[in-house]
């Protein structure tokens, strides 16, 4: 071999070794999967296992009746200083399911896929949630519904209508009964609430004699107390959980939103039976997770829906908990 085709040789080895140093371009582009990943959350209260099981979001649009007492301009600063579009209001869906080491214990059931074909497509995951967190609804114990907007208790009965968790028992606090079951009350009721009456009758019509009715302010589980949490609804429920040193309250619908009823707790929703009443339970709720600093869970929060609350000069604001990989 000549010294002229020795260097063309040695030149274009080292040309191949830098091209091959330099990064590629991508052969083939990753496709995109578009969806996430199951939404189930675990997290520990003492010995007790907590799985939050979400059951999608409702991207509400927004407009002047949402907030009764305040201007829509302030309600959509408040969105927009949490970083929200100004336009809707998202509302997720997050229920609980407490395993104590002896009972399952579902607290609401979420939407029963009901309003994916209608108003929040996006939602109706409960169900996928339940089986991807491992949670075979057969093997729930009992079910505790904190109120009786359907968002609650639609998930108790399948689409067939057959009960989704068939050996649970199906408890109900004793005045979300006296008042939506009432047929005076039915009768009474203005237009826009005749769909959440014929709602619980169709939950729980043909399964009235196997609902237990409780009254809040007493343990209802080992652990788990209910407490009377009224405003939302009549009878809206809230429960706290307890084991060794750890606690956690269950705060429902008591707000809707942090960022609007959490940082704004003197607001009033347009889901609310009577506003008053409920800003004065919102209160007491927040009071009491924030002076205990004890975990909080609401059903309309972002998942996976637990946080601490603390006070603020306004109200209170939500510090949502540290994501752990471990229990």
């Amino acid at each position: 071999m000549s010294d002229l085709s020795r260097r063309h040789l040695l030149a274009g080895t080292a040309i191949a070794a830098v091209a091959a140093a330099l990064p590629q371009a991508a052969r083939a582009a990753a496709p995109q999967s578009g969806q996430q990943g199951p939404g189930f959350y675990r997290f520990k209260i003492g010995n007790y296992e907590v799985t939050a099981i979400n059951d999608g979001t409702w991207y509400r649009k927004l407009d002047a009746s949402f907030v009764r007492n305040a201007e829509l301009p302030a309600v959509q600063q408040a969105l927009s200083d949490a970083f929200l579009p100004t336009d809707v209001v998202p509302i997720p869906f997050t229920t609980l399911m407490v395993n104590t080491g002896s009972k399952l214990i579902a607290l609401d059931t979420g939407t029963g896929g009901m309003m994916a074909a209608g108003p929040a497509p996006q939602s109706g995951t409960f169900a996928g949630n339940l089986a991807a967190a491992g949670i075979d609804p057969k093997s729930v114990d009992a079910v505790y519904i904190s109120h009786f907007h359907p968002d609650h208790i639609n998930g108790i009965k399948g689409k067939d209508n057959a009960l989704f968790f068939p050996n649970a028992s199906i408890n109900v606090p004793e005045a979300e009964w006296a008042f939506w079951m009432d047929d005076g009350n039915m009768t009474r009721a203005p237009e826009a609430a005749q769909g959440a009456f014929k709602n619980a009758r169709r939950i729980f019509g043909d399964i009235a004699g196997k609902v237990q009715r409780f009254t809040p302010g007493k343990d209802v589980e080992a652990g788990i107390a209910s407490i009377a949490a009224p405003g939302h609804t009549p009878g809206h429920t809230a429960f706290s959980i307890a084991n060794g040193d750890k606690s956690m309250l269950y705060v429902a619908d008591a707000t809707n939103n942090p960022w609007l009823f959490v940082r704004n707790p003197q607001w009033q929703a347009v889901f609310d039976a009577d506003g008053n009443k409920a800003a004065e339970t919102r209160k007491m709720l927040l009071d009491r997770a924030a002076a205990d600093k004890m975990l909080a869970h609401g059903y309309h929060w972002p998942f996976p829906a637990s946080g601490y609350i603390t006070k603020t000069a306004k109200g209170y604001d939500l510090v949502p908990a540290m994501w752990s990989p471990s229990l």
